[in-house]
């Protein structure tokens, strides 16, 4: 099974996909099939996230393992640092060489709501560097063409952006972007700052109101006034809203690949409808 950095390698356009494992047990079979579902459109790669202070990494392996040996289809399990132990993550790259899987995506994870986090891994770049040491992994971490929000600034954040790089990841995935000329002016910046490895779009298809909020919330996004106006007038019509982001995220995507940006991770937010409307607004471009 190839590396995701084998993969974004070959020069030939990629578009991969993002799922989530649920917060409960109880909901596993039914996430399952959507992420099954998804997977039968065979994506380039899959990523899967990991809950809050690792607490679903059960399942986060568990989807991965059934992305990789059901529908073999490389996966890219997410591993954060903010709330993890040495032992824990020890245990975790044991368990991803056990099941044959290749990818890690590194990350700091959101704060837990009580506080508690671990000192062992401070920040990415820390956790980066200790997998880098302990595993053979091909690794990714995040990036943030409008800047982290916790950041001071957008110099600062590009700093600890080239301290994840220099700590050994092998390509990078943009948080989610809705107007691309950020995304062109951020690709310039990294490479001003000595950055030459693969940076992937991160593209997220907005679906509902409901679902445009909570993500500006979560990462200081921008919205153009264009996007805020098709929410504006169908908010209140699901389907059409449905495919009114559906089309949005394609006309991104396909301005980004004219551009000659090769790779697309689409946050799918576990809607195979979704991905196949992508998709199959993407087939023709694709066989290019």
């Amino acid at each position: 099974m190839q590396t995701i950095k084998d993969i974004l390698n070959t020069g030939s356009v990629t578009v991969s996909f993002e799922v989530f494992p649920p917060k409960k047990a109880d909901a596993y079979d039914s996430v399952r099939d959507a992420v099954l579902k998804i997977a039968d459109l065979q994506p380039s790669f899959m990523s899967v996230t990991y809950g809050a202070a690792g607490t679903t990494a059960g399942m986060t392996v568990e989807l991965a393992d059934e992305i990789l040996h059901r529908r073999n289809v490389p996966v890219l399990p997410h591993l954060t640092c903010v709330a993890s132990s040495r032992q824990h993550v020890d245990k975790m790259l044991d368990t991803y060489k056990t099941l044959g899987i290749h990818n890690c995506m590194a990350l700091r994870g959101d704060l837990p709501k009580d506080g508690k986090i671990c000192e062992d891994f401070p920040h990415a770049s820390d956790l980066i560097r200790y997998i880098r040491a302990n595993s053979d992994l091909c690794i990714g971490a995040a990036c943030y063409p409008e800047g982290h929000v916790e950041s001071h600034n957008k110099s600062k954040d590009i700093d600890y952006l080239k301290m994840k790089v220099d700590a050994g990841c092998d390509f990078l995935t943009t948080q989610m972007f809705f107007d691309n000329t950020i995304f062109y002016n951020f690709l310039y910046r990294v490479l001003q700052a000595g950055i030459q490895i693969p940076v992937i779009a991160g593209i997220m298809p907005i679906t509902s109101a409901r679902q445009l909020s909570r993500s500006v919330s979560l990462s200081g996004t921008q919205v153009p006034e264009r996007f805020r106006a098709i929410v504006d007038r169908f908010q209140d019509h699901p389907d059409a809203m449905k495919q009114a982001g559906i089309l949005y995220a394609s006309q991104q995507i396909i301005d980004l690949i004219a551009n000659d940006v090769k790779h697309i991770h689409v946050y799918s937010m576990n809607k195979p409808e979704v991905a196949a409307g992508i998709l199959a607004n993407l087939s023709e471009i694709l066989c290019l």
